[in-house]
């Protein structure tokens, strides 16, 4: 980088390399010109001192400022390489990827930035492109780690969008504002009332944060107002700055009574380095008392977002202290008998990884929750829940969409023993950093259903409905306007059966045995009416015979299974030919053909005194129903197929259609009364 000039020096080798007099009026020219590299100098100083101690908002204005004095094409790619990485830091991901873009044309930065344009281009959720790019880099530093888990994590993410789980979230948009509002949790066992981080205006910080550009966060309250069934104006957590300071505090954590809080500060002072710090305190009546500072290190590292374990005695927080595995770490303390805290201990490499792991957060189950942008994720900050498994090792798990997004997510909490609570998110559709809620439904089961009239597709009302269990359900329903809802459990085989009076009965079958996920059953059931000859639709015939097909054994065993259904009834099986032919002969076949689908019902158990055959020959045309006259227009409801009707038709397909009809195999109830003792 040859960006600081040393002017004295350039013009003393200048004047002695020229080996001649130059004039007054040259050297000034040449001191202006060094006058304003000094400027230029001084102001890319300023801008790399704001973005090595993470003042990135800060460097990236001064950046800008310096990149617009500068002419040098290979220093102005420099710039925007730092520019890029600022907004790369602060999670604005869509400006990062420009200047990014703009640095690799020109060669800048080097293999990182393939790296980190990478990443950008997952979060911004052109994972094809961040693909290439993650291939280019591993083409520079073969292996590495993060690089691999981002084309993975490209690949999963797809699919992760495609099959998202059942949480339900939503945007709580009367808390939220037009700045960063994060972490929010519940103070301990009251789910009524709620404490965030805002930067929002009405914070007691004065002073803009030269990271974020937003004015320091303070600690803010909000009540759920059950008259309004709203949540209140949020309020400071206290008026008298004795949580909120002109310094930058948030990310809250309660004891699980409510009355004492961790949260973090961000000291600032001129005179020395401090770090940033956790604090606790303590309600008594409604007042909260004087912070004290839990001390868990050197007061010049890093140690934030609290999480305390519910019975007290462990405390989770996030440190880049040495002994960690690179960037931020989740670490660990547990509290001595005198009220004191051990030396922290990092969570380990399960946990942690060579990028940022950040907002930690136990449930009273031992589950920890926490974020990190390394881990196989969707983009930016991923939720992830981490949980112990029998030899005490972590089994890390991505919360995945919707919890997740390509966006940022992070700083996710619990209401206690629930599956719902609060994260925070600047996903698309969010103003900047936003709270939202989440919950996961209980698994529901359930069978919902509408029954009909299989011949004229009405609505049967007031059908009787059964529900029948293998773990010995037995429940019974009158469907209402033909529709009906049942309740299931899980790993359970149901059988739902529904009759009425001038119908045959009918069934289906539902299972739950495998669902994990819960699941809705829609089914529609078909009544067949005893009154009028039903057709057997897919009973086929070679031309001439009577020997049934292969393709008609779907349509005869759905015969078979309701008449197993209905065990009293007594059908007559009749067959129909077209009127084409000899009369005698169509009778002949007929009559052979009905017998040959007697014979077939006879042979899968169907009790011969149940079944009559009869062949009428070309003696019955079909007369056009509503259902017919649906599937053929050319038809009207209520004609009749005669010969003389069909040969009255001009088109010849619409005739071969009208002897198709004619040509089939129906049913009628003779009796319902039939009873198998009687049968010899």
């Amino acid at each position: 980088m040859s960006i600081t000039w040393s002017p004295v020096d350039l013009i003393y080798n200048l004047i002695s390399d020229m080996g001649y007099r130059i004039t007054r009026y040259f050297c000034l020219l040449l001191l202006i010109g060094f006058t304003i590299s000094c400027t230029v100098s001084k102001s890319y100083r300023s801008a790399m001192t704001s973005f090595e101690i993470g003042e990135y908002t800060r460097s990236i204005a001064s950046f800008r400022k310096v990149y617009r004095q500068t002419k040098d094409r290979h220093q102005k790619a420099v710039i925007q390489f730092k520019i890029a990485e600022a907004f790369y830091k602060i999670g604005q991901y869509r400006s990062a990827e420009g200047y990014y873009k703009s640095a690799l044309i020109r060669n800048s930065g080097g293999a990182i930035t393939w790296l980190h344009y990478a990443e950008v281009l997952r979060a911004n959720g052109k994972y094809d492109e961040a693909i290439k790019s993650y291939k280019v880099y591993l083409d520079s530093v073969p292996g590495d780690q993060m690089a691999q888990n981002g084309i993975e994590s490209s690949l999963k993410t797809k699919e992760w969008l495609k099959n998202p789980t059942r949480y339900k979230i939503g945007n709580m948009k009367e808390i939220n504002s037009v700045s960063n509002d994060y972490a929010a949790t519940y103070a301990g066992l009251h789910d009524n009332e709620i404490f965030f981080t805002s930067s929002r205006k009405g914070a007691t910080g004065k002073k803009k944060s030269a990271i974020t550009g937003e004015y320091n966060a303070d600690i803010f309250r909000s009540n759920y107002n059950m008259q309004k069934t709203r949540w209140d104006k949020p309020q400071l957590v206290d008026e008298n700055r004795i949580i909120n300071t002109f310094d930058e505090e948030g990310a809250a954590s309660f004891n699980t009574t409510g009355n004492v809080m961790y949260f973090t500060r961000c000291p600032y002072n001129k005179s020395e380095e401090k770090g940033v710090e956790i604090f606790s305190a303590t309600q008594l009546s409604g007042l909260w008392g004087d912070p004290q500072k839990i001390k868990i290190g050197n007061d010049s590292l890093m140690a934030a977002h609290p999480s305390l374990s519910a019975d007290g005695n462990t405390l989770y927080f996030v440190s880049d202290r040495p002994g960690g595995y690179g960037g931020k770490d989740i670490w660990l303390t547990t509290k001595k008998k005198g009220g004191s805290w051990e030396k922290p201990v990092n969570a380990g490499p399960e946990i942690n990884t060579s990028g940022d792991e950040m907002f930690p957060y136990i449930r009273e189950n031992g589950t920890l929750y926490f974020s990190s942008n390394a881990h196989i994720g969707m983009g930016g900050l991923d939720i992830f829940m981490a949980q112990k498994d029998e030899k005490g090792k972590w089994i890390i798990e991505n919360m995945k969409s919707p919890i997740n997004s390509t966006g940022d997510d992070f700083a996710i909490s619990f209401y206690a023993d629930q599956d719902r609570g609060l994260f925070s998110s600047n996903r698309e559709g969010s103003r900047k950093d936003d709270i939202y809620s989440f919950l996961l439904p209980p698994k529901v089961y359930e069978i919902e259903g509408d029954i009909f009239n299989k011949e004229n597709g009405t609505r049967i009302n007031d059908a009787a409905v059964k529900l029948i269990g293998t773990d010995g359900t037995m429940l019974k329903i009158n469907a209402e306007n033909g529709k009906f809802k049942f309740k299931l459990k899980p790993g359970i085989e149901y059988i739902v059966a529904a009759y009425r009076k001038g119908f045959l009965n009918a069934k289906t079958i539902a299972s739950t045995v495998g669902i994990e996920e819960g699941k809705q059953f829609q089914v529609r059931m078909e009544l067949t009416p005893a009154d009028a000859p039903i057709s057997v639709d897919n009973i086929y015939y070679e031309f001439g015979k009577w020997d049934l097909l292969p393709e008609s054994v779907a349509a005869l065993d759905s015969l078979t299974e309701l008449l197993v259904l209905n065990p009293t009834t007594v059908i007559e099986l009749m067959s129909h030919s077209d009127c084409r032919g000899d009369d005698a002969t169509n009778s002949e076949i007929s009559q052979k053909r009905a017998q040959s689908v007697v014979t077939y019902l006879i042979a899968k158990g169907i009790q011969p005194g149940r079944l009559v055959a009869k062949g009428y020959g070309e003696t019955s045309p079909k007369t056009v129903t509503k259902k017919l006259a649906h599937i053929y227009p050319f038809l009207k409801p209520g004609t009749t197929l005669t010969c003389t009707y069909i040969e009255s038709l001009a088109d010849e397909k619409q005739r071969e259609i009208c002897h198709q009809i004619n040509r089939r195999t129906e049913f009628k109830v003779l009796s319902s009364d039939y009873r198998e003792k009687f049968e010899k």
